[in-house]
């Protein structure tokens, strides 16, 4: 049995406080469960909470100033919610960083970023919550993990994107495996593969850790994409957050925001088809 209803439900949203993963909590919020906005920016929770008091919805959220690659934070904020509210019922691995530039000039302290963050935060939410979740859908019945990848992890990119197109196909790889390992307890699992959505993922040399900036061969690139302007034709984070709500009630495997990759996906995998032997 998974979610049919947000009523009353607990949500635990990393990088909640703006972008998609604000526009999911506003989702879920709206339909009637409280969420943990979980984000290492103070300026954007501080801007989230003020958001949901002038919706009337402020005793709905908490704000909870965590980096996704601290394990120890993780753990305790989830000794904390367990105290306060016996666990969570939806979990959702959103905070994610745009680390861009060649692969040429990558050092490890690019790639240790960008992993660390896009995978590794995927990681540490499901190591934390998943066995909670479990022992909590069998008294409450039913939980959700959503795990944002991206469509960058389905198609072909350029290099200048290699590290996030890496670590956004291992999170979807990673979904499609627990989610085949969840069912039985009646926990759904959906992978986010998301397009050009309105958000903040640009603003990555805001959020490097000082200790992954000596070293680094993206400084340039990453000033350069601090300054991106965003399309006025991109999807608003709200309809993005409406369509992962929808997706979990639904307990769909992917929720998939745009088409423009339909044509690269499918010669994608029709390359994979050529190449594959007869059975």
């Amino acid at each position: 049995m998974t979610i049919d209803s947000f009523e009353g439900k607990i949500a635990f949203i990393t990088g909640g406080a703006s972008g998609i993963g604000l526009g999911i909590a506003k989702a879920l919020v709206g339909r009637g469960a409280f969420a943990i906005l979980a984000d290492m920016r103070q300026d954007h929770l501080d801007e989230a909470v003020a958001a949901f008091a002038a919706a009337g919805q402020g005793e709905r959220v908490e704000p909870l100033l965590l980096d996704v690659t601290d394990r120890a934070g993780f753990e305790a904020a989830a000794q904390d919610i367990d105290a306060r509210h016996c666990g969570i019922d939806i979990l959702v691995n959103n905070a994610g960083v745009g680390t861009e530039g060649p692969l040429r000039q990558a050092t490890y302290a690019d790639w240790d970023f960008g992993l660390g963050v896009n995978i590794g935060g995927v990681v540490n939410g499901i190591v934390t919550f998943m066995p909670r979740m479990i022992a909590r859908a069998k008294e409450r019945g039913g939980g959700h993990i959503v795990n944002t990848a991206s469509l960058a992890g389905t198609v072909q990119m350029p290099g200048t994107l290699g590290i996030y197109a890496t670590s956004k196909g291992a999170v979807i790889s990673l979904s499609e495996a627990l989610r085949n390992e969840l069912e039985p307890d009646g926990i759904g699992v959906t992978a986010l593969l998301p397009g050009f959505v309105k958000s903040n993922i640009h603003e990555a040399k805001l959020n490097r850790p000082a200790h992954l900036r000596e070293g680094s061969g993206y400084a340039e690139s990453e000033e350069a994409l601090s300054e991106r302007v965003l399309g006025d034709d991109w999807m608003e984070p709200e309809e993005a957050g409406e369509m992962v709500a929808k997706g979990i009630l639904e307990n769909a495997p992917f929720v998939v925001t745009h088409g423009i990759f339909r044509d690269a996906m499918q010669a994608k995998f029709d390359a994979v088809m050529e190449a594959t032997p007869p059975a």
